[in-house]
């Protein structure tokens, strides 16, 4: 599929989106469901190296970005993802300077980070350059922070570059993983191979936190087969959710590890001070990391449960 944008052709089509509406369908990830969006305009279509990608203008949500037929994030909404994956892990470390961002093109997640001004260095692995192009040119909001000369960005597969630092002396403090569902290429994220890897490239106190993909009112066997891979590596794990409107269901679960095993991941241990959190997030607080990991009885139960 030739790279397609509605400056250079005004009818753009994409198989998802048909009379207006995006509809968004998988069997394996959220069978028996499906979610729609009104599209005012397709602004996108492209099929990169490693994925489709659509971006459209919405009627309600602003930009949507679109990998294979799964809405990564809307304009509307895409903080509350990008702050609790970002701010859980860095306000549970004591003194956290390094941070590893696998993933998360958009830029998002970068933005957070960036919040932190003791952070030192940040090293962010990309493999699809392509979707950190669209971001810069349809997803602004998201992608200020490419340019920070604390940033380092590298275009490389995240499982590879994780296996070269097993023979580096280099470590991090924090490290994000924001891939896509584990459906193709972002398969072997959710593996155990990938988790020691992860484990590997942490600091003593290091924490690592992940979108997991599924929530507990989707498919909370495979969230609670994933809480036990982790727990096979990491001494320390914990579930954790947000509110994404645009995620199917409305909620998108995260699951975060330290290599600290008495650290209570879901306690910060540093926090702003209102004025700055009110300035500075639009969804994260101190109170909502305490809250994010508190569960419904059943949920939660049948989570640790072995």
């Amino acid at each position: 599929m030739p790279n397609q944008d509605s400056t250079s052709s005004p009818q753009l089509t994409h198989a998802t989106i048909n009379n207006g509406w995006f509809r968004e369908v998988s069997d394996e990830s959220f069978p028996g469901q499906a979610f729609e969006l009104r599209v005012s305009k397709i602004l996108h279509v492209e099929k990169s190296e490693f994925q489709d990608i659509l971006v459209f203008e919405s009627t309600d949500y602003g930009n949507v970005l679109v990998l294979d037929g799964i809405i990564q994030l809307s304009e509307r909404d895409e903080f509350s993802y990008q702050e609790m994956i970002t701010h859980i892990p860095i306000f549970a470390h004591k003194n956290p300077k390094s941070v590893l961002i696998i993933g998360g093109g958009d830029g998002g997640v970068l933005r957070e980070v960036l919040k932190h001004n003791y952070i030192e260095r940040i090293i962010q692995v990309e493999i699809d350059e392509t979707v950190i192009r669209l971001s810069k040119k349809y997803l602004k909001s998201m992608s200020i922070g490419f340019d920070n000369p604390k940033v380092e960005i590298k275009l490389c597969d995240g499982f590879a570059y994780l296996d070269e630092l097993r023979s580096a002396q280099e470590k991090f403090d924090i490290i994000i993983t924001d891939s896509s569902d584990p459906d193709g290429p972002a398969a072997a994220f959710f593996q155990e191979n990938y988790f020691k890897l992860l484990y590997n490239a942490l600091n003593e106190n290091g924490n690592v936190i992940m979108q997991a993909s599924e929530n507990v009112w989707l498919n909370i066997n495979k969230l609670k087969e994933l809480k036990q891979t982790m727990q096979k590596v990491f001494p320390n794990v914990m579930y954790t959710e947000t509110s994404v409107p645009t995620y199917t269901s409305g909620r998108l679960g995260l699951m975060v590890a330290s290599k600290d095993d008495s650290l209570k991941l879901n306690q910060p241990v540093r926090s702003f001070n209102r004025e700055q959190e009110i300035d500075l997030f639009r969804y994260y607080n101190s109170s909502i990391h305490k809250s994010s990991f508190d569960l419904p009885n059943w949920a939660s139960s049948f989570l640790d449960q072995y």
